[in-house]
């Protein structure tokens, strides 16, 4: 691997840990009430009665002399979806395991889960690793996306893990993943094998969060490289003074990304998915909304601005609802097919569509079978039809300005940077606890790190039972578990201090330029938590 100044710096650079973890010998981690999700209780108990139940885990710091304990064997895969400090957390879980005892190995499965289906490994050594740390992407060991739910799949993964006698596995994913990890945990128990299963939570996204998981890592470094990207064009619309920006991040269903990102920035419009939804908002709505404000700023001189439009707005808005959701039970469809197999309302929606977006809503289905909405341009969807309705009231006179408009899509280039301060320290911490929860004996659990918000040194570690979060929704015909994704709340404090700003940003020009995340110098060192996250802690 070739490396240049600052590449060296990171792989050098130590995180920082919680004080409870800084004598990895002194942790004890002490067992809370029973557990039990919110909904479908039963048949998440069915489906689950080894694994269902158990209790929280907290760590607790005691005065306990250090000692060398077993050797362990260790297995660590990628899932899903690249995100920054992945390579943070098999350095935690190796550093800890050596820490306990220099035999213990680590095995990482590769392209994913796949992998461990496969028997696709190499052992991860400390010479291996040390020229990956603090570095970005997945790249030491790589990801996959494939779902180990056959018989003949979990059967494959359960024979691998016996024949490496692996005491761990550890699964690095978001909430399709962990809830993968719920299920292998769960037939291990029942098929007699030793392997302790521990999730770990990433997505970009920021939509696996609970109680426990303040926020899924990865969010922050994607967030700070968009927003970097966002106010670089937000002078470039300043400068020019003639474009309006359509800028799509990142976000399969929740509007995370796009608040932290209006929150840094400041842009003119933000448009957050679970709003348009819980206001029921059409698309002809939304449309005059943008062009309400395009009109205002016009009035002022001002033909420019920028918006931000998060990736899975199109699901949100109620009459592409009931399309798309009819879309996912007719798959395959043709452009030809689909209104002879639609609904009414559905059709007449499909066919007010530019022909484009109809084709981009028949294309391939995700693993789960349904429509990418990743692959829909948004952004390009709201331009034209927004391009349309100022033309109309220009016709009637209602309408003076100038609208030239340009779209962005902020997707990969945030999921595999240099993690930020903030994900470094908070993936190595993952690592560790992960490797603590096995070491104890634990299985079916997510490693959490929480109390982000506030000082590094207070912490707190722990891991809580998959099971909790489940519940039963219909994929591909069949009700199946899974972990629901967390939205923007509404009651937030978060989204309440971004629309108390939002009416000033509309007309004004607000915007912030944060550049490039920081490594070192004062802005490393107080700059390092998430807006939204620091938001939502004074609620507590």
């Amino acid at each position: 691997m070739n490396s240049n100044i600052l590449q060296k710096y990171r792989q050098e650079y130590k995180p920082l840990v919680p004080n409870i973890l800084k004598d990895l010998f002194s942790v004890t981690l002490v067992k809370g009430e029973a557990t039990a999700p919110e909904k479908d209780v039963e048949e998440v108990k069915k489906l689950f009665p080894r694994t269902f139940g158990q209790p929280v885990i907290a760590g607790k710091a005691e005065n306990k002399k250090s000692s060398t304990s077993q050797s362990l064997r260790v297995g660590v895969v990628f899932s899903g979806g690249q995100a920054a400090g992945g390579h943070n957390v098999i350095c935690g879980l190796l550093d800890a395991l050596k820490t306990f005892n220099k035999e213990s190995t680590l095995f990482g499965f590769l392209e994913g889960p796949g992998g461990i289906v496969a028997g696709k490994y190499k052992e991860i050594t400390l010479e291996t690793l040390s020229a990956y740390r603090n570095q970005g992407g997945f790249d030491l060991i790589g990801s996959g996306r494939t779902k180990i739910e056959t018989t003949e799949q979990l059967e494959a993964a359960r024979k691998i893990c016996n024949e490496l006698k692996l005491d761990g596995l550890v699964i690095i994913g978001g909430d399709d993943s962990n809830t993968n990890a719920a299920i292998l945990a769960e037939f291990f128990l029942q098929n007699d094998c030793k392997t302790r299963v521990i999730g770990v939570p990433k997505t970009i996204d920021g939509d696996l969060k609970n109680s426990f998981i303040d926020i899924s890592f990865g969010f922050d470094t994607a967030s700070k490289v968009y927003s970097e990207m966002i106010g670089n064009i937000e002078r470039d619309a300043l400068s020019a003074k003639k474009y309006y920006h359509f800028i799509k991040l990142m976000g399969r269903s929740a509007s995370h990304i796009a608040l932290e990102c209006a929150l840094s920035t400041c842009p003119n419009i933000t448009i957050i998915g679970e709003e348009v939804s819980h206001k029921k908002q059409t698309l002809s709505s939304l449309v005059n909304e943008i062009a309400n404000v395009v009109a205002q700023r016009a009035e002022k001189g001002k033909n420019y601005g920028v918006i931000l439009v998060p990736e899975g707005l199109i699901e949100f808005i109620p009459e592409i609802h009931v399309l798309i959701s009819e879309l996912n039970r007719l798959p395959g469809l043709s452009s030809e097919e689909a209104p002879k197999k639609l609904s009414e309302a559905a059709k007449n929606c499909f066919l007010s569509l530019p022909v484009d977006i109809q084709k981009q809503l028949l294309l391939d289905r995700d693993p789960h079978g349904n429509v990418q909405v990743s692959l829909i341009e948004t952004e390009r969807l709201l331009m034209e039809k927004v391009s349309q309705e100022l033309e109309a009231r220009k016709q009637k006179g209602t309408y003076k300005g100038k609208f030239s408009a340009l779209n962005h899509f902020l997707g990969y280039e945030g999921r595999c940077s240099y993690p930020s301060n903030f994900d470094a320290h908070y993936c190595y911490s993952l690592g560790l606890t992960a490797t603590l929860l096995i070491l104890s004996g634990f299985t079916g659990y997510m490693a959490y790190v929480k109390n982000l918000a506030g000082p590094i040194e207070n912490w707190e570690i722990g891991g809580v039972p998959t099971t909790m979060f489940l519940n039963i929704e219909e994929r591909k015909g069949k009700r199946k578990p899974v972990i629901e994704k967390a939205l923007v709340e509404l009651d937030g404090q978060a989204f309440a201090f971004f629309a108390k700003q939002r009416k000033k940003w509309e007309i004004e020009d607000c915007y912030a330029y944060p550049g490039p995340i920081q490594f070192f110098g004062e802005r490393s060192l107080t700059d390092v938590v998430p807006i939204s996250l620091t938001l939502e802690a004074k609620k507590h």
